[in-house]
């Protein structure tokens, strides 16, 4: 039971359900042991049910009689699609309810408590329909839910159960000598929640207290996911064992703090570099995973078609000069650096990084942490790296004028330096290094290349099937109805390799500026970015809806997808 306990319990004795003496008996047995006044009834109905004086379904059918509401049994229960994903999992569980049909207009809703009209209420805003309540047993509801649903992915956790099968190195699993009893289905909990999410390819883990519940969510391929909570009175202990694990105080809960955790999961090496940030309702945890096997991906997989990738390595190869990786926040410009890194970490190279903070460890490459508190800044840095004779440098991002400056400065002096910028096109790199107080004739003797880049969903290849995207879609990216005549659109119709969403990992769009000449001149004139954007599209420069286009009509992704990432062109 959930919301009204006490009025429970008056009903079981008036009903004779249990003996008045047996309900008095163990009300004094919990006191004894310390069982606060706010949960006494709650525990109060759990320990009868566990002395067997009585069932829970017989609590149902009470309540059923009493409220004059309908029973419902849901074995051997038939629903429909459309019903079911009315509702997702994660709301099912987190209510304790189950959709079972729809009935002139109005949802008949199975649940465990008749008299919790904040849940009843709640669910018909979601769905925003009426809604006709069952009272079903609360194992029926459960069995419905892991039968229409799938498992819980977490199992019993909080229970006394272990963590299955996936293991992860580093991380307490709560078996160990020296945990005690309240800590180890904590240490469970965490372990699998973070066992969950590198198992789905969440690339974040959001822990975010709120008002009156703690909710976890996945980042997968770019959009948030809500995933089953645990209860609010955990969050407390859930909060300190990650700060524990990421050598975060514990003690400290008034201003940000950073930390990394390292793990080895299925012998792929992982980091989870976990913000803690001060809320009204308690500490919100992001916890970011960084795959070290992303770094590996050569550039096929990042996005490239052959024709740019070529053009690609011929820039990142380059003896000398700036070579700048742009877009917003998340759009892996990082990881597009790191995979050219890699590509160019070979033993007749000196390689050099200057980060903040530090989000990779890669072998073989001189990585150095920005820590300001110490003047160790991006500028202080570079200063002292370039005393270091590297061949290639590569800087976070370029923030201000001095950084910029330097890096200038060390791209004249015969080094290759990679960074990133916050643009929204590649050629409006120019302008921003100029708005920095960069000065344009340096801009036009050091820029080499900028590359813009957007993150767009990949179709599963599993369930990946032809269909017609809709006209209107396929105008605003550029494609007209005799082109599309000719072209065939494929989308992903919902697979468990996908878990029924279609899209399956992520892949770049780009649009590659390189200064040549021509570009150097208008440049050094201090040319517009129209001016300048217009040329490189008359010297072959595609822009990044353009290239969305060529993966679309490969099947590689959907018009929807390139249309959500990229700008109107005209």
């Amino acid at each position: 039971m959930t919301s009204a306990d006490d009025f429970v319990l008056q009903l079981m004795e008036e009903k004779a359900l249990v003996p008045s003496e047996a309900i008095a008996e163990e009300r004094e047995r919990l006191m004894a042991e310390g069982a606060t006044l706010a949960d006494i009834d709650s525990l109060l109905i759990d320990a009868l049910v566990e002395k067997k004086y009585c069932k829970y379904d017989d609590i149902s059918f009470m309540l059923a009689n009493e409220f004059n509401v309908p029973f419902i049994s849901l074995q051997n229960l038939s629903v429909d699609d459309e019903v079911k994903n009315l509702l997702t999992q994660d709301d099912a569980r987190k209510y304790q309810v189950f959709p079972v049909a729809i009935t002139s207009g109005q949802l008949e809703l199975a649940v465990i408590d008749p008299m919790d009209m904040d849940v009843i209420d709640n669910l018909g805003h979601i769905l925003k329909m009426p809604i006709d309540i069952r009272i079903a047993t609360p194992s029926d509801i459960k069995n419905a839910i892991d039968e229409h649903y799938g498992v819980n992915a977490y199992g019993d956790i909080l229970g006394n159960e272990g963590v299955g099968e996936d293991k992860i190195e580093g991380l307490d699993t709560g078996n160990e000598q020296g945990v005690s009893e309240e800590e180890a289905p904590i240490i469970r909990y965490v372990h699998k929640l973070i066992t969950e999410a590198v198992k789905r390819r969440a690339s974040d883990i959001h822990l975010e207290p709120l008002e009156k519940r703690f909710r976890i969510r996945y980042r997968i391929d770019g959009v948030l996911i809500e995933v089953e909570n645990p209860p609010k009175r955990l969050q407390p202990s859930i909060i300190s064992r990650l700060k524990l694990m990421a050598n975060i105080s514990i003690a400290e809960k008034r201003v940000p703090q950073d930390g990394r955790i390292q793990i080895v999961y299925n012998k792929k090496e992982i980091d989870l570099r976990v913000s803690s940030l001060p809320t009204v309702y308690g500490e919100s945890i992001v916890m970011r995973i960084l795959d070290k096997e992303g770094l590996r991906l050569g550039l096929p997989e990042l996005g490239f078609f052959s024709d740019d990738q070529a053009v690609f390595e011929r820039i990142v190869g380059m003896a000398d000069g700036i070579f700048l990786v742009t877009g917003p926040t998340g759009s892996g410009k990082s990881t597009t650096l790191y995979s050219a890194l890699n590509y160019l970490n070979h033993p007749d190279r000196k390689i050099i990084t200057v980060e903040d903070p530090v989000e990779y460890q890669m072998t073989g490459i001189n990585q150095v942490q920005v820590r300001r508190e110490v003047g160790m800044t991006f500028a202080a840095a570079l200063r002292s790296m370039l005393r270091q004779a590297p061949n290639i440098i590569m800087i976070g991002e370029i923030r201000d004028l001095e950084t910029a400056e330097i890096a200038i400065n060390a791209s004249l002096t015969g080094h290759m330096v990679f960074s990133t910028l916050h643009t929204n096109d590649a050629p409006s790199a120019v302008t921003r290094l100029v708005d920095i107080g960069v000065k344009p004739f340096l801009v036009s003797a050091s820029l080499r290349a900028a590359l813009a880049q957007r993150l767009v969903r990949k179709t599963c290849v599993h369930c990946k099937t032809p269909y017609s995207p809709d006209p209107h879609v396929l105008q605003a990216i550029g494609i007209n109805e005799i082109a599309a005549a000719g072209m065939t659109f494929y989308h992903g119709e919902g697979c468990p390799k996908c878990n029924g969403i279609g899209c399956r990992g992520r892949m770049g769009i780009f649009e590659i500026f390189i200064v040549n000449e021509e570009l150097q001149q208008m440049i050094y004139e201090g040319r517009t970015l129209v001016e300048l954007r217009t040329k490189a599209r008359e010297l072959g420069m595609r822009t990044m809806r353009e290239d969305g286009v060529r993966k679309v009509s490969s099947g590689l992704t959907t018009a929807d997808e390139v249309l959500k990432v990229t700008m109107n062109e005209s």
